[in-house]
């Protein structure tokens, strides 16, 4: 489907909060299938699991409770004895929705698995340390093209690598430097539908935009707090409409830009007890019920340390916040116009005149 000439904003409103300490464990990344399906990535912790990585934990926007796989053979479905993790970092679905890859940031490994509703199935694994071609340091944004080609972020070599679904290394682009095109441990990654590239140049806190060449095509983005600058923007999203969504991980938050690069609004949380939470508040001692009465909540609803954002087809922007053990959730309202309903781009800015 084509992109809107143009967009009239009505609001980009939170929706609701899903996922639970138990369950959602440290959310890095998500993946989320077309049928609404949602795989959460937890990235785990050291004291967690006897130290072992978080699971795959599947869930709905209803908020369900649908299982889990993945690495933690101790408290989760078994699965092969080869299938061990020590950080994984992100997660895509393959065109056809039958695989999900994952990349393991402290293995230079990307896994993968089967999609079944039943008994997802460990398909193996790829990837070599090094800093050679077709080796990996420290892979992070994972993204596949439309023709499922893998793009994994080689962030400690600075550079983005592409490979075949089974791990053949076909090209890479990018190198360590402060310049157009170069990159100083990059992080996410997001191929939209025009094939264009998308990095989160990690600590030149930028957005970097590519061909599927590897040609440098622009950029936006600039160290700091305010509106439009960042501070370690970790993962980077484009909807239907060519929307940009940056995760802002040093600066709690999510902004929103437009396919130039135009700041529109940004997101710092809004959370609510999510279905899950809830359950499990209304089964605690009544101590417990009276200490959440008397804390102050106000911080509760922010993001902390948000390491990724995620859009689905039908307007919802997914947050996985990572230090809360949850996923916050928007509604986009936005409108499309054609040429006739709204003017041409303003040539120069308007002055008003006393």
């Amino acid at each position: 489907m084509a992109r809107p000439y143009a967009l009239l904003r009505a609001g980009f409103p939170y929706l609701k909060t899903i996922g639970e300490f138990k369950r959602t464990i440290f959310p890095a990344d998500l993946a989320i299938r077309r049928d609404g399906i949602i795989y959460s990535l937890g990235a785990g912790a050291p004291n967690y699991g006897k130290g072992k990585s978080g699971p795959i934990y599947v869930t709905n926007l209803n908020d369900d409770n649908l299982g889990s796989f993945g690495f933690r053979q101790d408290r989760h479905r078994p699965v092969s004895p080869a299938c061990t993790t020590r950080f994984p970092c992100q997660i895509v679905l393959d065109a056809k929705q039958e695989r999900i890859f994952i990349t393991d940031n402290g293995a230079d490994q990307v896994n993968i698995f089967s999609v079944d509703d039943h008994y997802p199935q460990y398909l193996g694994r790829w990837g070599q340390s090094g800093a050679g071609k077709g080796q990996i340091n420290r892979p992070s944004g994972i993204a596949l093209d439309a023709e499922d080609n893998v793009w994994v972020v080689d962030s400690e070599n600075h550079r983005v690598q592409k490979f075949t679904a089974d791990g053949k290394h076909l090209t890479s682009f990018g190198e360590h430097g402060t310049g157009d095109g170069q990159f100083v441990s990059p992080w996410g990654i997001h191929i939209d539908e025009l094939g264009q590239i998308y990095i989160a140049d990690w600590r030149n806190d930028r957005i970097q935009v590519f061909d599927q060449d590897g040609r440098f095509l622009w950029k936006f983005g600039s160290p700091g707090e305010g509106n439009g600058e960042f501070r370690r923007p970790a993962g980077v999203a484009v909807d239907s409409d060519g929307d940009i969504f940056v995760c802002d991980w040093g600066n709690n938050r999510v902004q929103l830009f437009t396919p130039e690069g135009r700041y529109v609004q940004q997101f710092r949380g809004d959370a609510t007890l999510s279905k899950q939470t809830l359950e499990r508040a209304f089964q605690r001692s009544a101590k417990q019920k009276r200490m959440r009465g008397d804390a102050t909540v106000e911080q509760e609803k922010y993001f902390t340390r948000p390491r990724s954002v995620r859009v689905d087809q039908r307007g919802h922007m997914y947050v996985p916040d990572f230090e809360h053990y949850r996923i916050q959730i928007y509604k986009k309202e936005a409108y499309p116009l054609d040429e006739t309903q709204i003017l041409p781009p303003f040539k120069v800015p308007t002055l008003n005149a006393n």
